[in-house]
């Protein structure tokens, strides 16, 4: 116990040093990831360095797999996620650079049978909203068709339910992430080429720039034995997690890659798509690459400090900032137990690449912020800290949440005299885009069952009034919901939406948007 006290004082203060030392040297890298390792409970992590067009520190910590116990290291595949989305940019831009397609060609033009819920949006929707999250759909709007596992939606379905999705704000006015979006993307790659897009990224991008051992998604995969698998906590302990990706969805986040692979992607960015001897190859023109880098849709900055950072944007493919008077570029990716982060510098040759399979994304902040303060020259800010003590209210205020709502459900039971009447709720709603779910008696207990998501399924216990909650049997998700009912004329149950109960639910599970109505 001593031992490991005086180890995190040491580590603490190592990370003082670091922020008064330019630049961060190899062993405080080390020291830093497995302080992280520890302090957010994250068995492996990669982390990638990028100075002056070379990969100057490549190593992984942990382990990739708690089950086996096999190491990290700087060739370990973790799936990078929305860090894919870039790619999907990329692999557009080089269709412009090749006049098949324009940023603002109509979507429609290529996918005829493409629809909002707006008729005048259909029309004027554009490639370059496609890449750029102003649609007017909510955060993560439709993302159940893809997540949390590998549903039988296809591409065709996901397409095709667009049109059922309705907005909260107005087309091009609010910046509201979203992913399928970028599947219709990668689609319209898929048209204007004949080439399907997985195989455009790895034939155009991945085996120009030497990126052997990456693949567009999971399943391409030449060699998956030094793969890593995601992980997420139960009740504080960690669980291994299967992988269960739909192949749908790999333009929007598909594909998997290591920190020594990815280093040559960051690096061709800096070089504005140029690769090779004396840089004589581009994947993409310069035309193409700023028009990546430009500022498209304008996002809610944060606070200034300590990074002086006033404006922020997305781009194509890319989050855009200034930070302590540098342009920032930078994305994120998470998938269920795996999360990652890109972070570049351009004005000063600097990348930042960190892979995790842990969902926890103050890991990977507190490294790429502590590196990068190094650089920049900012002192005073122990990350590690930082996050825990954002990681640690987050899941207080989670946990008071939960623990009144296991009060209100109790209390409901107490006043029932122990026993729930669930029939007048049993029966199959169905909503327009997601389709059946089925609420029955299953073993003497009420059950709520998704028929095209596997995963989302688990009890229905009481709650208030007409509202009951769902507990999902995959306890990795932490995504409980409120099963909120609606009534017709005669009280009985004839509809019903969902929210999630914490706060800190993934925002793909997007409960919210479902309006389900009964049909049986």
């Amino acid at each position: 116990m001593k031992k490991s006290l005086l180890l995190i004082v040491a580590v603490f203060q190592i990370i003082s040093v670091i922020a008064q030392t330019q630049p961060i040297s190899a062993k405080q890298i080390d020291s830093l990831t497995e302080l992280v390792l520890k302090t957010f409970n994250v068995p492996g992590i990669a982390v990638g360095l990028v100075k002056d067009g070379k990969l100057i520190h490549a190593k992984g910590y942990g382990v990739a797999n708690l089950t086996t116990g096999k190491k990290v290291d700087e060739n370990t595949l973790f799936g990078v996620a929305s860090n894919s989305k870039a790619m999907t940019a990329a692999v557009l831009g080089q269709l412009v650079d090749e006049g098949k397609i324009k940023w603002d060609d109509r979507v429609t033009d290529y996918i005829p049978e493409f629809k909002m819920y707006d008729p005048y949006v259909t029309d004027a929707f554009t490639i370059r909203d496609l890449l750029t999250h102003r649609s007017g759909l909510g955060l993560g709007a439709g993302d159940l068709m893809m997540f949390p596992d590998g549903s039988n939606f296809t591409k065709k379905d996901i397409i095709h339910n667009l049109r059922y999705l309705k907005p909260v704000s107005a087309f091009r006015t609010k910046y509201d992430y979203d992913n399928n979006l970028y599947i219709v993307a990668g689609e319209v790659a898929e048209r204007a080429s004949g080439i399907k897009w997985e195989d455009l990224v790895e034939q155009r991008i991945m085996k120009p720039l030497g990126m052997q051992k990456t693949a567009a998604s999971l399943y391409r995969l030449k060699d998956n034995s030094n793969a890593v698998r995601p992980h997420a906590p139960v009740n504080g302990k960690l669980q291994v997690l299967d992988i269960d990706w739909s192949e749908s969805a790999n333009a929007a986040g598909g594909i998997w890659s290591n920190v020594t692979d990815w280093s040559k992607w960051v690096i061709a960015q800096m070089n504005h798509g140029k690769y090779g001897e004396g840089l004589q190859n581009k994947i993409f023109s310069a035309e193409v690459h700023d028009e990546t880098w430009t500022p498209q849709t304008v996002i809610k900055a944060g606070t200034a400090a300590p990074y002086n950072t006033h404006f922020a944007a997305y781009g194509l493919g890319w989050f855009l900032s200034d930070v302590k008077g540098y342009k920032q570029v930078t994305h994120t990716g998470g998938l269920a137990g795996m999360v990652t982060q890109v972070v570049m510098f351009p004005e000063l040759q600097l990348g930042i690449i960190v892979f995790t399979n842990q969902q926890m994304g103050a890991a990977f902040n507190a490294i790429s912020r502590t590196i990068q303060d190094s650089y920049l020259g900012v002192s005073g800010y122990d990350w590690v800290k930082i996050m825990k003590d954002r990681v640690d209210k987050g899941e207080a205020e989670a946990k008071k949440i939960g623990e009144d709502v296991e009060k209100d459900m109790q209390a409901q039971l107490s006043k029932a005299g122990g026993k729930f009447n669930f029939q007048p709720y049993l029966g199959t709603y169905r909503d327009v885009w997601f389709g059946d779910i089925e609420i029955s008696m299953k073993n003497g207990k009420a059950w709520f069952e998704s028929k095209r998501s596997s995963k989302l399924s688990g009890e229905v216990l009481p709650y208030k009034g007409n509202s009951l909650i769902v507990r999902w049997t995959d306890r990795t998700m932490d995504a409980d919901a409120y099963l909120m009912f609606t009534t017709d004329m005669d009280g009985k149950p004839s509809g019903l939406t969902m929210k999630a109960i914490s706060p800190l639910t993934d925002f793909s599970f997007d409960f919210h948007d479902l309006d389900l109505k009964r049909v049986k």
